[in-house]
């Protein structure tokens, strides 16, 4: 159950922002970031036009999974970003917090046949929990391009969209920034790795496997919320 106001969701999906910003893994205006409202019937998304180092959570919009603006300029409203962010929050409850981004390293991954491969253990904490979504231009049709993309990411909270980016989704900003950052870390190791071909790979074994993305993901209670502190107090030191 949910226990942050929406004071604090505005205050953690601008950190989010700001976070991402000073690691460059922004891509201008192009991408964006989103919060579940504490009503859980809307959503915080910047203001289209911004850069991540601008973001404030007093600039953050507020959305209706409908698309209707309850707070914020209809000219700052970025269409994708309400299919991309509305039609998953609308069908899976668990969800609370979207990251769509466009990374190198993602990128790169996302145009890859075989996706991202279980050769680290950064990538394994996806193992068996990530989706592929096929490319399909601008997702501007929310009955067609969000239904298809709800489909394609199942019950899962990553979903790498072909030869464009990754979406990673959390029950809270804190894991959404977990899953961020190991798939980006994964994503950078398996580039580094095919250098030396793909025959040189080596793969754990597949119980290997299936223990380790267990242990990874029950590593801690509240996941992700020992590296958000992390993130904020680099955020104050360098301020």
């Amino acid at each position: 159950m949910r226990i942050e106001n929406n004071k604090q969701i505005r205050q953690n999906l601008a950190y989010a922002y700001q976070v991402l910003a000073k690691q460059k893994m922004d891509d201008l205006t192009y991408t964006h970031l989103s919060a579940r409202s504490e009503t859980g019937q809307s959503f915080f998304i910047y203001p289209f036009g911004l850069v991540f180092s601008e973001v404030t959570a007093e600039n953050l919009l507020e959305v209706t999974f409908d698309g209707n603006i309850i707070s914020g300029s209809e000219e700052q409203y970025n269409k994708t970003g309400y299919v991309i962010h509305g039609s998953i929050y609308k069908e899976r409850q668990d969800i609370n917090a979207i990251f769509h981004l466009h990374t190198t390293a993602g990128v790169a991954v996302s145009c890859m046949q075989f996706g991202l491969l279980p050769i680290s253990q950064f990538s394994l904490h996806f193992y068996e929990k990530i989706s592929y979504h096929d490319y399909d231009s601008l997702a501007l049709d929310n009955e067609v391009s969000g239904a298809k993309l709800v489909k394609d990411l199942q019950q899962n909270k990553v979903v790498i969209l072909r030869n464009h980016g990754t979406i990673t989704c959390g029950s809270t900003v804190h894991e959404a920034m977990f899953f961020t950052h190991h798939l980006e870390q994964a994503c950078k190791v398996q580039i580094q790795a095919l250098s030396a071909g793909y025959s040189n790979l080596v793969f754990p074994k597949k119980k290997t496997c299936i223990k380790t993305v267990q242990d990874l993901l029950s590593f801690e209670e509240d996941l992700g919320a020992r590296d958000w502190k992390a993130h904020l107090r680099q955020l104050n030191n360098n301020s």
